[in-house]
């Protein structure tokens, strides 16, 4: 979308609106990503999840709930062939890809960083930095055919700090920072927008141990200057953002939704 010069009349709240989009988001059918795709339709996209998890009922309630299509594959993504797969359906089930939401990712820790296993590296990377590379560059080919596209990738406040006990975690992750910078240079061109969110602390399942024990819970709130862990809805109306016309501008960065750690 190009804008007349200098014509701010030209600004609509409706660059927000993604009815009519099609987007894929990994990891969608719990947590952030679950949050990630209901935002998406609540803005009208329609939502083609790439999940392990097949407990997708109340995923796929809340998606249709909001009058768009949800449709499901249950995969892993760092299977060979598996994110051409993906990209392929998508396309099928919907004519198109607009959006490419890389969301899942794991964790692996380890106290002693000398018995960090060349295994727990490999998964991280393929999980958090290959398949994120395999999906982008099969949704871009659309994309470039189209003249339009995002790519949104969950980053993380480990894209920037050390990572203490999951030395993969923190390097895949900026990695994916870097893939982040790297493919925004080569996709801009074709109007693709290509950023990454990077969300703190967020009071979510995997982070249910830590806010129960008082004394981590409460070393967290110290760096935090908005004195609160994170809620899934304080992320959604980045994705939303980054997902719209609203966004066309705005490539190859990351926004961090933190309430203020970087900053202490």
């Amino acid at each position: 979308m190009n804008y007349p010069e200098e014509d701010i009349t030209s600004f609509r709240m409706d660059f927000f609106n993604l009815r009519g989009k099609a987007a894929i988001v990994t990891g969608g059918n719990s947590g952030l990503g679950q949050g990630f795709a209901l935002a998406l339709a609540k803005a009208g996209a329609d939502i083609f999840v790439v999940s392990m998890d097949d407990d997708y009922e109340e995923t796929m309630r809340l998606i249709e709930a909001e009058g768009v299509n949800y449709r499901l594959k249950i995969a892993d993504i760092t299977e060979d062939g598996v994110c051409k797969e993906v990209v392929d359906e998508c396309v099928a089930a919907y004519g198109k890809v607009d959006i490419l939401m890389n969301n899942a990712g794991i964790s692996i820790n380890e106290k002693d960083v000398t018995k960090y296993t060349r295994l727990q590296w490999d998964k991280m990377v393929s999980v958090n930095l290959t398949a994120p590379f395999e999906l982008a560059s099969e949704a871009s080919k659309h994309m470039i055919s189209q003249r339009s596209g995002k790519i949104i990738n969950t980053c993380s406040l480990f894209s920037f700090l050390g990572g203490r006990w999951s030395p993969a975690y923190a390097a895949t992750k900026h990695g994916l920072a870097g893939f982040t910078k790297a493919y925004c240079d080569e996709l801009a061109q074709f109007n693709i927008q290509v950023n990454g969110i990077a969300p703190g602390y967020f009071a979510t399942d995997v982070t249910k141990s830590t806010r129960s024990e008082s004394e981590t819970n409460q070393r967290v709130l110290d760096h935090i200057p908005a004195n609160r862990w994170g809620n899934i809805v304080d992320l959604m109306g980045t994705v939303v953002y980054l997902a719209s016309d609203a966004s066309n501008y705005v490539n190859g960065t990351l926004i961090t939704v933190d309430g203020g750690y970087l900053v202490r």
